[in-house]
């Protein structure tokens, strides 16, 4: 844990007078640099920690790979900050037969934030072209009060969060509520790509009958990685974006939002989720 928690000294000041040092844990949050043979593809900031399952879960999510066998390698690349410490912030991918190789051409040469997504038309409309899997529309049945369940179990189960405060999750569950997979991120799209690549790397690709909880809203690039890996549903804690109910609808995905102890917005495809 020691550089997914940070310890800084704080001062704690309150209205009435109070002025108290004291040591807070903070998430960790450093860039993670993804490179093709010795090519720089794209940088994220993440939180350090299951790297690999977050790169494979980025490769689904790019439409590079769908199978475990479709990735040979990972490996850290040496590197080291001023104090000569390996900061095992790059990691060098090695694709193996039936990959798609990413076009060196449309590489994010750019520091993506850990709040950041894809943007523009361009980059929407080719991923609505890069469908990894069929969503089967009789796939992925759940009882609405197993649903309804899934944000306490997630957040039950987010160490790092009770420790700082500071990190979303994402939590793949089966249809029988389940926890199978648990990742945090200071980055929700990060969280998510952590799960998916756990999944990918344990040869679970599609997941077919499983549900997405995140702890966070549901945006465009959170349904996109869903689908691209198989997910059927997905439900979130908080809001959904118009364009996430767009591409959920258009993909078969169930998109479920404002997921609360007795509650839950379904906004698409509510066939998935069986009245209580």
């Amino acid at each position: 844990m020691g550089r997914k928690i940070v310890r800084r000294r704080v001062i704690r000041a309150t209205r009435e007078g109070g002025w108290r040092p004291r040591e807070e844990k903070l998430a960790g949050e450093e860039p993670l640099e993804i490179r093709f043979g010795h090519t720089s593809y794209t940088t994220s900031m993440r939180t350090p920690g299951d790297d690999f399952d977050m790169v494979a879960g980025f490769l689904v999510g790019e439409g590079v790979i769908r199978a475990s066998e479709q990735l040979l390698s990972l490996r850290y690349c040496a590197g080291t900050d001023e104090e000569g410490n390996q900061t095992f912030n790059v990691i060098e991918v090695q694709l193996g037969p039936g990959a798609t190789p990413p076009d060196a051409a449309k590489a994010r040469n750019v520091v993506t934030s850990s709040a950041c997504g894809i943007c523009g038309t361009n980059s929407i409309d080719e991923v609505r072209k890069k469908a990894g899997f069929e969503l089967d529309a009789s796939a992925g049945s759940i009882e609405l009060e197993t649903l309804l369940d899934l944000p306490d179990t997630l957040r039950e189960s987010q160490k790092l969060f009770s420790s700082t405060g500071g990190v979303h999750a994402a939590g793949l569950f089966s249809t029988a509520g389940e926890l199978l997979i648990l990742r945090e991120d200071v980055g929700r799209h990060n969280a998510v790509d952590k799960v998916i690549g756990a999944a990918l790397r344990s040869g679970m690709l599609p997941l077919k009958d499983t549900v997405l909880q995140v702890s966070g809203r549901a945006s465009f690039e959170l349904v996109q990685k869903a689908a691209m890996a198989g997910i059927p549903l997905l439900t979130a804690v908080s809001a959904p974006s118009s364009l996430a109910v767009d591409l959920a609808d258009e993909t078969g995905l169930t998109l479920a939002a404002f997921s609360r102890k007795h509650s839950v917005n379904i906004y698409t495809h509510a066939h998935r989720i069986n009245k209580a």
